[in-house]
């Protein structure tokens, strides 16, 4: 396993961190619960073959996450691994809640103290709220008294909000979604190269953008196939994402020992500056392919909303984009079904125009709108 560095921490954490909020379930008395003999394997292979991060939170696996992580850290696998959970940042309602849910994340995971504790979730609407709230104050005293060993935070929003949140906090560590598709989103390669400037080490989740990586289309299979290099297309990912000299340790969430063990593979190997030039061409290329199929040049500035009749009109174009770029599109799509659920569905269209009128990329959105549902629905 292949060690990084946590740049002003002066530690280091193996490069592959084990994200434990995918572990297999079960129905018990019809309820979905953890397979928690399964989920203990997986744990224990992946620390046994050298990894050293374990990343998991208040919410994860309707709650049950953090209690498994705890018993497979018994039998002197606790002192093998650091730790990161997370405050549940949009339950928080008044400070005491932060030593609340902390307490009970401690007594899940059987341990007297949370090595990277992280602010779930920010963006710029719950920052100032959760700041207000006195989090600060709160990450300072826990780590005064050594409950915490470092204060973090993970994030979804864009790039400015991230370098405000960056910026009003002394920070040990950011955790970001980045894949070599989310190059201009979020925090993106900007938020990354930021937070190595100020020597915070980054930890990587969706590497593989929810899986939608792991299996390439047609176009984008020819590519790596063309290539004299052979490798899946989540090492490629897992490799680019390594490259970068800022990421710390990259998560992966895994439901079989069998894809821990291809991952310990994977990132035995790894390492920054491990991708020539070449390789990195292939990236780019491979990112041009997946654009290609970008069905509508949307790009969510909600110019176009409200619509008078409800319909979610970035969401249903985001969602028919992410279909076609990444599974293909097909009927009882998962994103499309959401906005139907939600009274959001692009049936409700009555032509109106008052979105088309507003629409600062001229985009035939009645038409579109059509498109969406004869793909989707």
């Amino acid at each position: 396993m292949k060690m990084r560095s946590f740049g002003k921490l002066g530690i280091q954490g193996s490069a592959f961190g084990l994200g434990c909020m995918r572990f297999p379930m079960k129905k018990v008395d019809g309820k979905d619960v953890v397979d928690e003999e399964n989920a203990v394997k997986i744990i224990r292979t992946a620390i046994d073959g050298g990894v050293t991060y374990l990343d998991t939170a208040y919410v994860y696996l309707g709650q049950q996450s953090e209690s498994v992580v705890g018993r497979a850290l018994q039998d002197g696998y606790r002192e093998k691994v650091t730790i990161a959970t997370k405050l549940p940042t949009w339950m928080v309602e008044k400070e005491e809640d932060m030593q609340r849910f902390f307490d009970e994340e401690l007594e899940r995971l059987q341990t007297d103290h949370i090595d990277f504790y992280l602010v779930h979730s920010l963006n710029k609407e719950r920052w100032p709220k959760i700041k207000a709230l006195g989090v600060c104050r709160f990450l300072d005293r826990l780590k005064k008294e050594g409950k915490i060993r470092y204060a973090c935070f993970s994030f979804h929003d864009d790039y400015e909000a991230f370098e405000t949140i960056l910026n009003d906090y002394d920070w040990d560590m950011v955790q970001i979604q980045y894949n070599y598709m989310d190059v201009e989103n979020q925090a993106g390669t900007k938020g990354l190269e930021l937070a190595g400037k100020k020597g915070i080490p980054v930890v990587i989740m969706e590497g593989l953008l929810g899986g939608r990586l792991a299996v390439a289309p047609d176009n984008v299979q020819a590519l790596y196939d063309a290539f004299p290099v052979k490798r899946s297309p989540v090492e490629w990912a897992f490799r680019w994402l390594c490259n970068h000299p800022q990421v710390a340790t990259v998560l992966s969430g895994v439901t079989t020992p069998d894809q821990v063990r291809d991952n310990l593979r994977i990132f035995d190997s790894v390492e920054p500056g491990c991708m020539s030039q070449e390789e990195l061409d292939l990236i780019d290329r491979v990112r041009d392919a997946y654009n290609s199929r970008i069905k509508v040049g949307c790009t969510g500035c909600a110019y176009c909303m409200p619509c008078p009749q409800g319909v979610d009109i970035p969401g249903a174009f985001s969602a028919w984009n992410n279909a076609s770029l990444y599974s293909g599109l097909k009927k009882g799509d998962a994103g499309y079904a959401k906005l139907a659920g939600a009274g959001n569905s692009p049936t409700n269209c009555v032509a109106c125009g008052a979105c088309e009128a507003a629409c600062p990329q001229h985009i035939n959105i009645i038409e579109q709108l059509k498109c969406v549902t004869r793909d989707l629905a």
